[in-house]
């Protein structure tokens, strides 16, 4: 029983973080757009291994190239239970699940790292409410299982914040510096306030710290074209050409654009919610935390003059700012005897409740958002490749490979796919595909089996629930006429 209450006082947090973030994968495992590179790559590292010429991103490679180094690492450590998975004879689909969940293991063990300084420099009570806080807010647990670029840079950046917390400046400096050169070039946003707030508080030494920055630059750039360069099949840097596309060439602005004020006026409240205005408390009511903060908000407002925007953009600023709101809760929770901090804190416990609900109406939209994975396990189920002699091909549109399809959700023989591009509806009769998975409700020459539908947008309505979550279809699975068979005949349509 002691071992046991030691365990859990030094592992306790973790799994309640990582039994959320397992919730979330498990519910959800398929993956969007945004990931599609780090998931084909790492099922092409754990299924075709040496066979580079089989690996998709030699088909299909993006607008720009990324870094195969995350997909590496989580695939080495995922390798063991992707074979146990197969040799079991699941669907792939569970080795994503598997792949996954080692990538959430990675990211919580560097939060991990961030947490216990945060206890040692500001007590216990403050890392309870860090992990409260962060229980509560949706979007950072779901997206530490995803792997992004910015998600496999938010490691390197949780241990730089867990390494300036600790005073090891120059190795926090590092971790950036490996974050900014592999994974994201944007970190270079918060290298900069973070680097320039050492100089002037006198943290390091100007001439010190541009050893140790320009020495660790060498090394991650060699390691990254080293890696990528054999991977691609010609001399590739890819966060530099991420950077010359996204910030000197500016096309980022091609998938949207939001105005300066998006990351404080939605992106921030949407992904903290009661920490949001607790963070702002916290730069007040302790001196300590202005310095940790300032730095991470200027991130936020450079990155804002970016006309593309999206909330991972900015996820690294999160654990920061929910160190802020920890150390203002603390203080709200040990002065709630009096008059005024009693109102304070019954207005923090009604937030925080309020943001449990805002978090499991998000899941819920999230859950619904995927409808081309769903599509296409639905055909797999319903269909009998066993009692057909050929192959069956299936023809997976733009739409459908970037709303839940990827690699891991293939089957074996005799399912065959294809995600040819720019294929226009009205040559699809032509073609011999067995079965469409896209977004078209007809096509001429195919019978419609079934739709999915997805996430449309929340509605507020009098009653009970007062928010409702609209769905609509979304993604149609159509069969050839020509290979219409009995096993079909009964199949209504849409």
């Amino acid at each position: 029983m002691p071992k046991m209450t030691k365990f859990l006082q030094s592992y306790g947090y973790d799994l309640i973080l990582g039994a959320i973030a397992a919730i979330y994968v498990v519910m959800s495992p398929y993956t969007k757009v945004e990931e599609s590179f780090n998931v084909q790559s790492m099922h092409d590292i754990l299924y075709h291994r040496h066979r580079l010429d089989s690996y998709d991103h030699l088909e299909f490679p993006g607008v720009v190239p990324r870094t195969f180094i995350g997909a590496f690492i989580v695939s080495f450590f995922a390798s063991p239970l992707v074979s146990f998975i197969t040799w079991l004879g699941f669907p792939k689909i569970y080795s994503l699940v598997a792949a996954r969940l080692v990538l959430g293991c990675i990211i919580l063990s560097t939060l991990r790292f961030f947490r216990i300084q945060i206890r040692k420099k500001f007590g216990p009570q403050v890392e309870s409410f860090f992990v409260l806080l962060t229980s509560l807010q949706f979007h950072f647990l779901f997206y530490c299982t995803r792997p992004l670029p910015n998600i496999l840079a938010l490691g390197l950046v949780n241990l730089a914040y867990g390494h300036w917390l600790k005073g090891n400046f120059y190795s926090a400096l590092s971790f950036l510096i490996f974050s900014t050169i592999i994974f994201r070039c944007d970190v270079m946003l918060l290298l900069g306030p973070i680097g320039l707030e050492f100089l002037l508080t006198r943290s390091i030494s100007f001439w010190k710290a541009l050893k140790y920055c320009v020495g660790t630059a060498v090394v991650a750039v060699g390691l990254t074209i080293s890696v990528d360069s054999i991977m691609w099949k010609k001399f590739v840097w890819p966060e530099f050409e991420v950077f010359w596309f996204n910030s000197i060439l500016n096309r980022s602005s091609d998938w949207g654009t939001h105005s300066i004020h998006w990351y404080f006026t939605s992106a921030l409240p949407r992904s903290l919610l009661v920490a949001y205005p607790l963070s702002l408390l916290g730069t007040v009511l302790d001196r300590r935390v202005p310095f940790l903060i300032l730095p991470v908000l200027s991130f936020v407002i450079l990155y804002s003059k970016l006309p593309h925007k999206e909330l991972r953009f900015i996820i690294s600023s999160v654990p920061m700012l929910n160190l802020s709101a920890a150390v203002a809760a603390s203080r709200i929770y040990n002065n709630r005897k009096k008059t005024i901090w009693k109102l304070v804190n019954t207005v923090m416990l009604a937030l925080f409740v309020i943001s449990a609900g805002c978090t499991i109406v998000t899941f819920m939209a999230s859950y619904n958002n995927y409808p081309s994975g769903y599509a296409l396990k639905r055909l797999h189920q319903i269909s009998h490749p066993a009692n057909v002699v050929g192959e069956e091909w299936v023809h997976i549109d733009t739409f459908g490979a970037m709303n839940g399809i990827s690699r891991f959700c293939e089957e074996a023989f005799p399912w065959r796919y294809s995600k040819e591009e720019e294929v226009v509806v009205e040559e699809l009769r032509n073609r011999n595909f067995t079965y469409l998975v896209n977004e078209h409700p007809s096509v001429d020459g195919y019978k419609c089996l079934f739709s999915e539908e997805g996430f449309d947008r929340l509605e507020l309505r009098r009653g009970f629930p007062p928010i409702v979550l609209v769905k609509r279809a979304k993604v149609y699975v159509h069969r050839n006429r020509k290979k219409e068979d009995h096993l079909h005949k009964k199949w209504p349509g849409c």
